[in-house]
């Protein structure tokens, strides 16, 4: 019982975009974000840009995945290209929601919210005020990611891929 138990955990994979530090390549937005009083809007736009390119890297390598997987099957070329592209398509979607909107958008309004307060109610000097809130943005990014992976792959297991995984 224990061997197969092993050899399971043994012949699952690790996904590099998913289950390694370089998943946290896809949150360089909210690194952008939390820079954003500090830096000049290109720098945080190039943010988006790597976060969009670690995104795309993700939905090639499980695209490819999912037509090696395919590709000794007695699937026909319409059904094995009908999953690729929903293998993508999914991927994309999540990452997406998980990687760049839903991060970008949380460390954003919850660093123009600090820079509010700290404005209004605590009277710091504006070039304190903005190292401040870069620090209090940054600090706040790992304890978002779980979280927002785990409500993004609800959302869409109850929702989206109720549609296109119908059997």
């Amino acid at each position: 019982m224990a061997t197969t138990s092993m050899a399971m955990e043994q012949s699952k994979e690790v996904d590099i975009y998913r289950d390694t530090p370089l998943r946290f390549v896809g949150y360089t937005n909210e690194v952008g974000e939390a820079f954003r009083p500090l830096v000049h809007k290109n720098i945080v736009n190039l943010s988006y840009a790597a976060a969009f390119i670690y995104v795309l890297a993700d939905v090639r390598d499980k695209a490819i995945k999912m037509k090696q997987s395919l590709s000794n099957t007695d699937h026909s070329p319409s059904s094995v290209n009908k999953k690729v592209v929903i293998a993508g398509a999914d991927t994309l979607l999540w990452q997406t929601l998980a990687s760049v909107a839903i991060p970008g958008f949380t460390i954003n309004r919850f660093c123009a919210v600090n820079y509010f307060l700290l404005k209004n109610y605590a009277k710091i000097p504006k070039p304190t005020r903005k190292y401040v809130t870069t620090a209090l943005g940054l600090l706040c990014i790992p304890f978002i990611v779980h979280p927002i992976d785990e409500f993004t792959t609800y959302a869409m297991n109850n929702t989206i891929r109720k549609l296109y995984f119908k059997e």
